[in-house]
């Protein structure tokens, strides 16, 4: 303790026993309404906490703040503590507010602002420091990962206080890993686990770990790794024509994924080579037929290769003459106007016998309802029903 600090420290210890005297006598009066106010304080590790403690109505009582371990900061404006980081903001007889800069975790507690009175007043406010997490980093990554592989990332994050929260994304959508806390003294390493059975599909994709936190608000932290997969060819030929025609030009297309690039392909005719290289004409991984002719059916064959594997494609060329194409056509054409042709007079054919036969049977219904309609009565209509289809009976007879 300097000079100074000890000339603050016994002027306080006299001050306290003069006011014990003079209370023993009756000459100081304690002043109930008088209660310092503080509040708490949050500050992120490496920031500047400011302490304020304010009286509503004061004598002129001396103001003091003090730290966790009950070291005098400052007694009214006077200094106490010799600590390039601790300043005055203001001292006033209702308020003293003083600053502590570059705060480290060391500097949490209660800090405590008292006031002289008889009896003395305090007041405690808690100092809370923000542990900032360190940027995370990503481990476990095998470059290049084998498609089938089972492989573990391990994103890690030193230095938060609270606890920091990981959170993996692959791309932009959020995965799930499993979290570990552990502390480490005022503070938490965090460790979080991805699991991931590896394909063809994970090759190029971005793996983000982003660190969550309090003290991050403004800029999270995050690493962020690319995952390279090496996989086995796959391979299918895509002719660019529909219908191969003899003299035409046919391209056939390879097309061949895998990691690493299966390059260069090979082209085969039914099992052997190509027959006729300057019609048949390899043009990096596609197949040209500058003019087809009918020597050209067979099957071809693609295949590709990289050291994880062989893969391959056929494709069977029947080569059509354009003249036959042309006259299928013509058939098709005939055959269906045909076709049209018998449907529309068999519906015609129909409704003609249709109206026929709706109008003879109205014919017989009406010779049939004749002798009814000319009876006075029910019997006289069956009576002369009766004797009409006699009439007829006898008009055949006679007739035959």
């Amino acid at each position: 303790m300097n000079l100074k600090s000890h000339l603050l420290f016994t002027f306080y210890t006299v001050y306290v026993l003069l006011v014990k005297v003079m209370a023993s006598k009756g000459k100081v009066r304690g002043l109930s309404g008088q209660y310092p106010l503080v509040q708490n304080v949050t500050v992120t590790e490496g920031g500047t906490a400011n302490l304020t403690c304010r009286v509503e109505y004061n004598d002129n009582t001396s103001l003091q703040w003090s730290n966790p371990a009950q070291q005098t900061l400052f007694f009214g404006d006077k200094k106490a503590l010799r600590d390039n980081r601790i300043e005055l903001v203001r001292a006033t007889s209702s308020e003293l507010t003083i600053s502590i800069s570059d705060v480290s975790l060391s500097d949490e507690g209660r800090y405590t602002c008292s006031l002289f009175t008889m009896p003395i007043r305090t007041a405690k406010a808690y100092l809370t420091v923000l542990g900032v997490p360190a940027k995370p980093e990503i481990e476990g990554l095998t470059k290049p990962a084998l498609e089938g592989d089972q492989i573990t990332l391990t994103c890690s994050s030193q230095g938060s206080k609270p606890a920091a929260d990981l959170r993996w994304f692959r791309n932009e959508k959020e995965v799930k890993g499993a979290k570990v806390v552990n502390p480490m003294g005022k503070t938490f390493t965090v460790q979080s686990f991805l699991q991931l059975q590896v394909d063809r599909n994970d090759d190029g994709v971005a793996y983000t770990c982003r660190v969550d936190h309090v003290a991050l608000s403004q800029t999270p932290q995050q690493a962020t790794e690319v995952l390279e997969v090496h996989y086995a060819p796959r391979v299918e030929i895509n002719p660019l024509h529909s219908v191969p025609l003899e003299g035409q030009y046919l391209r056939l297309e390879c097309v061949s994924k895998g990691n690493p690039s299966p390059d260069p392909v090979m082209w085969t005719k039914d099992g052997g080579d190509l027959p006729d290289i300057e019609r048949m004409i390899v043009e990096g991984r596609d197949l040209t037929f500058t003019s087809l002719n009918k020597t050209d059916n067979g099957t071809y064959r693609c295949e590709a290769s990289n050291h994880l594997g062989t893969s391959s494609a056929e494709y069977k060329l029947y080569v059509y003459d354009p003249n036959a194409v042309g006259q299928h056509g013509t058939d098709h054409a005939l055959i269906g106007g045909v076709v049209a042709v018998v449907v529309f007079v068999t519906l015609c054919l129909i409704i003609v016998l249709g109206r026929y036969l709706a109008r003879h049977k109205g014919t017989y219904l009406t010779n049939e309802a004749k002798g009814a309609d000319d009876a006075p009565d029910a019997d006289t209509a069956i009576i002369n029903a009766e004797g009409n289809h006699a009439h007829a009976e006898e008009k055949k007879e006679y007739f035959i």
